[in-house]
């Protein structure tokens, strides 16, 4: 199909619309308030702003924060679990850890109240055998007590289903005989590895998850369907991939990070594109601020997210870092005298106080207004008409400015170079903690505010440069449309090489090969190849912590050729001594699971058609005085999309355009590149 591919980003203040027309090649971006409680109203509209007829649309890819939002406010469905007797108390257990260290208080609730917990007799061993067949009766019965107690999902969790899934197999059937809606998840089906509190908990969300993100994402379908839309409908998952909408209304625990993941997929394309293959990426929206590393082109994937305390996610997801410090954080003085900034915000509704909504608490944006480096004239959005700075004043000084004693001016300071420390120290905690030196690195803000803080990082982080891409505002939604199509898939062998079933493991392969080749087959996109990735979590006999081992595995017509354990060995041998700098003399080698991705390469536009086509001088808009460390500076403004390639605006200065606002502190320059995106550095010695 041809026509507009659109990617749409919710987010916790706007919702992101890149809208791509593969005819030609050319983009244009929406930015609209995010609607609550119901988001589909505000995802349509932003649609509408840009393709009228939604008949023309070919591909719709949503980057969703409905999975998140749920998880963190604990407005998931009332959900019931039918475990294997012995285990009711997995999920309240966990890893006998608690919200805080020391102290004596900090309890914490699973998803699911405990009397919403049945036993159920049954029993299979570590090995796969079984010791007690399941009670069907119990099981029935357990559902229907389930059902009557006001339970919308349901978990099966039996113990080592993994190893052999035939009770929680048979169990899974008769209570979906029974259920009076698709909401069913078993521990098996959604992740069958060893681990039992990581396996029930992710089951249990996903449970938790399937009546709210399935109800959402079967309105939004609808609608647009109602609307003339005939294309394909897919959503982002945690992984950077996109699934199709049925799989992601089965397996909602997938999407528990899908926004920021597409951010961080277009930030990875567009520095590539632009030749830097080491890049921190930094979103801030209205709510957070979303830090995470791209190193030698590859997005860093970790196999299991904490989304809060207790509420563990072992699906690969796109390592992200989450902090309180979005535009609309509130700034706060605690009783010790100490600024805070977040994590309380004031969201979309009312929003900072210079919105005039009604919030009288000043945030991050409010203190950026005050000091000048957002034009009150012009706000991100199209949400109001002009912005109440004289209001903004007004609430930084009643609640920063007398608590600490300082000038209006020296308060918004204040709160900016909070704001900046706490960004800063999440882009240490990705880098330089981690063993990354940053100055190897760029940094790329997007957002909506994220461009406006771009100098403080360097200066904070010790970073060389910034790169901010063309339409920083709508980067996630860009992320969306340029994502690939992926699927994950994990199985416990839990074995010794030695002892390995080469033949057993190959037939594991085969099967995720298959499924996902299907997955691939049924969708409506086209792919410019497919590519098939094995790992195996690997360690010596007596360790904990394993090591990825990637495989070089051969797939011909479709059919897996497995590895030999001579093969498994040496490419263990190489990751271990590679992560520790030795081995292990006589060390016995444990294989613990198998981990697969099958990947379909959705075709990527050439980012230099988003590249300015216009020519000639460059000459400012206005002037305007903006408030940099102690002092005022007239500051130039520049429309920022009409800036030619090759363009060097040197500091103090300001690009606007419709989704955020560049700053280009006094000691930096921006320099437009081919494909329109502006790199940020320190100036060229004159």
């Amino acid at each position: 199909m041809t026509g507009h591919m659109i990617g749409v980003d919710v987010g916790g203040t706007f919702t992101d619309v890149f809208v791509l027309n593969e005819e030609d090649g050319t983009a244009t971006v929406a930015k609209v308030p995010t609607t609550r409680p119901d988001q589909s109203s505000g995802f349509l509209d932003g649609i509408r702003r840009e393709v009228s007829d939604l008949s023309e649309i070919a591909v719709v890819v949503h980057g969703t924060t409905a999975g998140t939002n749920a998880l963190l406010e604990r407005k998931g469905a009332k959900t019931g679990v039918i475990c294997t007797q012995g285990l009711r108390d997995v999920l309240e257990m966990r890893r006998r850890d608690r919200p805080r260290t020391w102290g004596l208080r900090g309890g914490f609730e699973p998803v699911v109240d405990r009397r919403d917990r049945l036993e159920v007799p049954e029993r299979t061993l570590a090995d796969g055998s079984i010791r007690t067949r399941v009670d069907l009766g119990a099981v029935r019965a357990a559902a229907n007590q389930l059902r009557d107690q006001g339970c919308e999902a349901v978990a099966i969790l039996f113990a080592n289903a993994y190893a052999n899934p035939e009770n929680e197999t048979a169990a899974v059937a008769a209570v979906r005989d029974i259920w009076p809606n698709p909401h069913v998840s078993a521990s098996s089906e959604i992740l069958p590895e060893i681990r039992e509190f990581e396996r029930f908990s992710t089951t249990a969300l996903n449970a938790y998850l399937q009546p709210e993100v399935s109800g959402y994402l079967n309105r939004l379908e609808n609608a647009l369907h109602s609307g003339g839309f005939d294309g394909e409908f897919m959503i982002v998952q945690s992984n950077g991939g996109v699934m199709g909408v049925g799989t992601a209304c089965q397996l909602p625990v997938r999407t528990a990070l899908s926004g920021p993941a597409a951010g961080v997929i277009a930030a990875g394309y567009i520095a590539q594109s632009a030749g830097f293959d080491n890049v921190i990426t930094g979103d801030m929206g209205g709510t957070s601020f979303d830090v995470s590393l791209i190193a030698e082109g590859q997005t860093m994937l970790s196999a299991q997210t904490s989304i809060d305390f207790g509420m563990v996610v072992r699906n690969p997801m796109i390592e992200i870092t989450t902090i309180g410090a979005g535009g609309g954080s509130i700034a706060w003085v605690d009783k010790g005298g100490l600024l805070n900034i977040g994590p309380e915000s004031a969201g979309s509704n009312p929003g900072p106080v210079a919105y005039g909504l009604g919030n009288d608490r000043p945030t991050v944006t409010d203190a950026n207004v005050v000091l000048g480096r957002i034009d009150p004239d012009n706000p991100i959005g199209g949400k109001l008409e002009r912005l109440d700075v004289e209001a903004a004043r007004q609430a930084i000084d009643t609640h920063v400015g007398q608590p600490l004693d300082l000038s209006t001016v020296e308060a918004a300071e204040a709160i900016l170079r909070v704001a900046n420390s706490r960004m800063a120290g999440a882009i240490r905690l990705v880098s330089i903690e981690r063993g990354f030196d940053p100055k190897r690195f760029v940094f790329m803000p997007f957002g909506g505010g994220g461009a406006l803080h771009a100098g403080a990082m360097l200066a904070e982080v010790g970073i060389a440069r910034a790169i901010v891409p063309r339409y920083p505002g709508v980067t996630s939604a860009m992320g969306c449309v340029i994502a690939d199509m992926r699927q994950d898939f994990v199985q416990t062998i839990n074995t010794l090489v030695s002892q390995l079933d080469s033949t057993a493991m190959g037939a594991f392969m085969q099967d995720h090969v298959d499924q996902g080749m299907a997955l691939l087959d049924a969708a409506r996109t086209t792919f410019e190849a497919r590519e098939i990735s094995f790992k195996l979590d690997m360690a010596y006999v007596g360790q904990t912590h394993t090591v990825p081992v990637p495989l070089t595995v051969t797939v011909s017509d479709g059919k897996v050729n497995p590895p030999d354990s001579a093969a498994i060995e040496q490419a263990f041998d190489a990751a271990y001594n590679a992560t520790y700098g030795r081995l292990l003399k006589n060390g016995m080698r444990r294989i613990l699971n198998l981990r697969s991705a099958v990947t379909g390469k959705r075709p990527k536009f050439d980012l230099s058609t988003l590249a300015p086509s216009t020519r000639g001088p460059v000459e400012p808009m206005a002037t305007r005085k903006v408030h940099f460390a102690q002092n005022w500076y007239d500051t130039a403004i520049f429309d920022r999309l009409s800036l030619p390639v090759g363009a060097v605006i040197k500091g103090p200065a300001i690009l606007t355009q419709p989704d955020t606002t560049v700053l280009i502190e006094p000691h930096l320059q921006g320099c437009v590149d081919a494909y329109g995106n502006t790199i940020i550095e320190p100036k060229e010695a004159e």
